[in-house]
């Protein structure tokens, strides 16, 4: 059964194995640092007291923005993303919310397919938004309406 709870600074370490086992240009532990000291949601989902994913989402003004949504590669393709992102999206109508933004790489196609199939729909494209191995890559910009 998969549970959710807020993040912690103890929860960094198993946090990071996986960010840097899922991204090429991992967030560092300072911007998790950052982001729960901020007061950003950041919440991770276990089953049998095992990390297997996190999210992290700022609200404000009526708007959500998903930072981050990451699965332990093991987990991935068996729908935790999809159960990840619906309870994201219930979280950002309990803020209230009446918007979730998302940034996505253009080449990660798997997870534009999740968003698409989610309901977000595609406003705009940010360029050179993202580190990658030859230089930045753009970003598809993801909104899904919540009210």
């Amino acid at each position: 059964m998969l549970s959710d709870r807020p993040m912690a600074d103890a929860d960094l370490p198993a946090v990071m194995r996986i960010e840097e086992q899922v991204y090429p240009h991992p967030w560092s532990r300072k911007i998790f640092h950052d982001c729960l000291r901020t007061g950003y949601e950041c919440l991770v989902y276990e089953a049998s007291q095992e990390i297997l994913a996190y999210s992290v989402m700022s609200a404000a003004a009526g708007e959500a923005h998903l930072l981050n949504l990451s699965v332990h590669p093991q987990q991935q393709g068996n729908g935790l993303g999809r159960q990840v992102l619906r309870r994201v999206i219930q979280r950002a109508r309990e803020k209230p919310a009446d918007t979730l933004f998302l940034e996505v790489r253009v080449s990660n196609q798997v997870a534009r397919r999740l968003y698409e199939s989610e309901g977000f729909n595609e406003i705009g494209q940010r360029f050179g938004y993202y580190p990658a191995d030859n230089g930045r890559e753009d970003a598809l910009v993801f909104a899904l309406p919540l009210l």
